[in-house]
């Protein structure tokens, strides 16, 4: 017996052949936000929307990035001025979780559980010392869960990686 699985979030990343790239989500209902990326930025965040992609379906997370567009939010209610309020805190845990990610792909060495915690304990002591809150939900990662992680982004990746000019790489967040 098989289990239907409900596509909650079509996603295209798209590169263009000018060296652009961009990011369209078209949800269950038909409603698509897109946003499209120019210069060094068309670099790095396809890299790190794959990483949240990676973090939030071999984790489980369903209020992060990609669950919030599914649910109706634009790309852009994810910067300044903030137009839908306080990002939920699941969604700030997938970020400091995706962060963390992105700086050990830049860094070229892979974590343990017990270095990414100490690292998260780290982040938090700095917030906490400055008066910034800190989101609720956090949890310590298991290496097998860094593992599964780290197997889906760099998969991710290198299907980035042969897209063409011209070419999009879609993904389907269940």
């Amino acid at each position: 017996m098989s289990v239907k699985r409900t596509v909650a979030l079509h996603i295209r990343l798209k590169r263009h052949a000018d060296g652009s790239a961009s990011l369209t989500c078209t949800r269950r209902d038909g409603s698509v936000t897109w946003q499209r990326l120019h210069g060094p930025t068309a670099l790095v965040m396809p890299i790190h929307d794959l990483t949240h992609f990676a973090v939030e379906t071999a984790l489980g997370f369903r209020q992060g990035f990609y669950g919030l567009l599914a649910d109706g939010w634009e790309i852009t209610d994810f910067a300044k001025p903030w137009p839908r309020g306080p990002i939920p805190d699941e969604a700030l845990v997938v970020e400091l979780i995706v962060g963390f990610f992105d700086a050990e792909r830049r860094q070229g060495e892979a974590m343990t559980a017990e270095a990414f915690a100490a690292q998260a304990a780290q982040y938090v002591a700095s917030r906490e010392a400055v008066g910034k809150t800190i989101p609720a939900g956090r949890r310590q990662l298991t290496d097998s869960e860094l593992g599964r992680v780290r197997a889906k982004r760099d998969e991710l990746l290198a299907r980035w990686a042969a897209v063409p000019a011209g070419g999009d790489l879609d993904l389907e967040f269940v």
